[in-house]
């Protein structure tokens, strides 16, 4: 794999860990297997967006990748920054006697650390200290996997359970009350498996919260416009109204205004946070259909001096 991994990623040189973590993000979701099912490439463009990210998202990595200590599939290239060496072209070595992979090699005096050209690799097939013997690969963590659910109004509000398939297995998913719209879990340990050892990866599931046709909410409150018609606002008047947890009644109080709230207690959301309200917005709305007896009362009527402007 000879490819820029900057470039892999959509991004520059230049572009900061949280750029880096955000590109990925976003190519993840776009060429996960899952999601491509028909795409032959999906599964090698993850896998290639995937092994950038390993490399530009490790500091330690990214740093050796920008100085050409180790190549896009990150294996160990032999060279530096400026090549084998530095600027200015070989620097020479002599052989101090002894263990020629044990600090043999030194210039000027200093030793010189074969691992930090040919990595931990060259010593896998000696015995002896300083790790010889032991597998040159350390375990990682699996990929994680990036999910998009979306949520009736009412299920976030309430908490429910949804079963779904990701990377082939059978997920039930509990949304806890009061999710929001955006809003990501994280499934530990449900992700890729780990390599060498390592620990899997999680599942990241966001969740777009469907609209719904008369609720909203603000925070732990849900909100509902009630329209009312001109003789229930003057008169009063008894009315059911649909609450996320079953339809209450509601008295209209005489001589009611539009725009008039009304606060039923703990009728909004209840979660780990606490306990929200239902909060009633009253809108009175005219009739549609001419009525002259109606026009003919009204009239009748005092002018009151409701404005101050």
């Amino acid at each position: 794999m000879n490819a820029n991994l900057y470039h892999v990623l959509g991004v520059t040189k230049e572009a900061t860990e949280a750029e880096i973590k955000s590109a990925y993000r976003k190519l993840a979701r776009k060429y996960h297997p899952d999601l491509n099912k028909d795409d032959k490439n999906a599964a090698e463009k993850f896998k290639e967006v995937s092994n950038a990210y390993d490399i530009l998202g490790n500091k330690e990595k990214r740093q050796k990748y920008d100085n050409n200590e180790i190549d896009a599939e990150g294996k160990p290239t032999g060279f530096g920054a400026s090549g084998f060496g530095g600027a200015g072209g070989y620097r020479s070595y002599t052989y101090n006697g002894g263990n020629p992979f044990d600090g043999g090699f030194s210039q000027g005096g200093g030793n010189f650390d074969f691992s930090s050209i040919f990595g931990d690799d060259i010593f896998s097939q000696f015995g002896g200290e300083r790790g010889f013997g032991q597998s040159a690969r350390r375990a990682r963590k699996g990929e994680d996997i990036a999910y998009t659910m979306r949520v009736d109004f009412l299920d976030a509000a309430r908490g429910a359970e949804k079963g779904v398939i990701i990377n082939g297995k059978n997920i039930n998913v509990k949304i806890p009350a009061g999710t929001m719209d955006g809003q990501t879990l994280r499934l530990r340990g449900l992700g890729y498996p780990g390599v060498n050892g390592g620990s899997s990866g999680d599942v990241l599931i966001t969740l777009n919260v469907d609209k719904h046709p008369y609720f909203s909410n603000d925070d732990l409150n849900i909100l509902l416009d009630l329209p009312i018609t001109v003789k229930e606002a003057i008169l009063g008047a008894k009315i059911t109204v649909p609450t996320i947890s079953g339809k209450v009644a509601v008295n209209i109080p005489p001589y009611a205004s539009s725009g008039e709230k009304l606060r039923l207690k703990g009728k909004g959301i209840k979660s780990k946070s606490g306990q929200g309200d239902q909060i009633i917005t009253l809108k009175i709305i005219a009739p549609k259909v001419k009525n002259p007896d109606l026009e003919k009362a009204l009239a009748a009527l005092p002018d009151d001096n409701i404005r101050t402007f």
